[in-house]
């Protein structure tokens, strides 16, 4: 029973019990949107707690119970108080209940922002990769591109995007080049990066066994480089979802940037809370499952 007795359990009771306490806002708080959010973070905690000991730390319970203490505190600054202006600022369970209504929208601007992320960024690894490993098999060309490719890293691709409204048939097909040029240079970098600090006693010990170009390439040389080819896709990815929302908030008609500046132009500011706390989950949902494929490639390093 030591197991089910956590400060996260504590931390549920007490946002219970400040829903006793009496609303300070002219508006519906929907409070019980927010106690059913809660409560099925609970039903988490406690199904996490049958398959852990209490002596050990959880990621999840952790997670949650900061969850639970923001909570708190957005209750109490909005509906139980009236620290923060309403109109700014609404109780989470008015924004809980605007996530559900919204839901089926909700879900089409998802599917189309991760269609594009997914377009250009597959395009941009593709792409990279391979041409990271042929300049950085030379030394000289190598740490020429190096330079070339932090010099055009560094230029923001939204610069861009007027030559691609002009030049490309669709907005989407503009959001689709932001992203590749977001997720190329620093997945081009890293990889020569991983090729030029690859280990010469691993490329003299391939060439002793006669090992030909391309297996020396994509079997040798390619593992060792893993590490550095993560680090700049993971980059890439980051600051994809950054251009992203800002390139929908330009001129898209979907996607979860479209769905934020849409309803800040009109006032909406539950709405625009919603498509924040949307962004940031999916962002963390697809960071996870990347470090958890990034872990189990390199899991020869460990």
């Amino acid at each position: 029973m030591r197991r089910f007795l956590r400060a996260a359990h504590g931390l549920f009771i007490i946002f219970l019990l400040i829903q006793l306490l009496p609303d300070k806002i002219n508006k519906e708080s929907f409070a019980n949107y927010s106690i059913a959010f809660a409560s099925a973070l609970e039903i988490l905690i406690l199904a996490v707690s049958c398959f852990t000991k209490k002596e050990k730390s959880n990621l999840i319970i952790d997670i949650v119970s900061f969850v639970y203490v923001f909570l708190i505190l957005w209750t109490l600054g909005t509906a139980k108080f009236n620290l923060l202006k309403a109109s700014f600022f609404p109780p989470p369970g008015a924004v809980f209940e605007q996530a559900i209504r919204d839901g089926s929208a909700i879900f089409v601007n998802i599917r189309t922002s991760l269609g594009i992320v997914v377009e250009g960024y597959v395009l941009a690894v593709v792409i990279a990769i391979p041409l990271g490993l042929f300049l950085g098999w030379s030394v000289r060309m190598g740490n020429t591109a190096t330079y070339i490719s932090k010099f055009l890293g560094s230029i923001p691709p939204v610069v861009y995007i007027p030559y691609g409204i002009a030049l490309l048939p669709t907005f989407r097909s503009v959001s689709v080049m932001v992203i590749f040029l977001a997720s190329f240079w620093p997945a081009l970098a890293g990889t020569m990066s991983g090729v030029l600090n690859v280990e010469r006693q691993i490329i003299d010990s391939a060439r002793s066994l006669t090992v030909n170009k391309l297996a020396m390439l994509f079997q040798i040389i390619l593992p060792a480089s893993l590490p550095q080819i993560f680090i700049g896709c993971n980059q890439g990815l980051s600051v994809s979802f950054i251009l992203l929302t800002s390139a929908e908030m330009i001129g898209a008609r979907s996607g979860l940037g479209y769905y934020v500046k849409n309803f800040s132009d009109l006032g909406d500011y539950t709405r625009i809370i919603v498509g924040v706390l949307v962004i940031g989950i999916v962002v963390t949902v697809i960071v996870f499952f990347f470090n958890k494929l990034q872990r189990f490639l390199l899991r020869w390093k460990s």
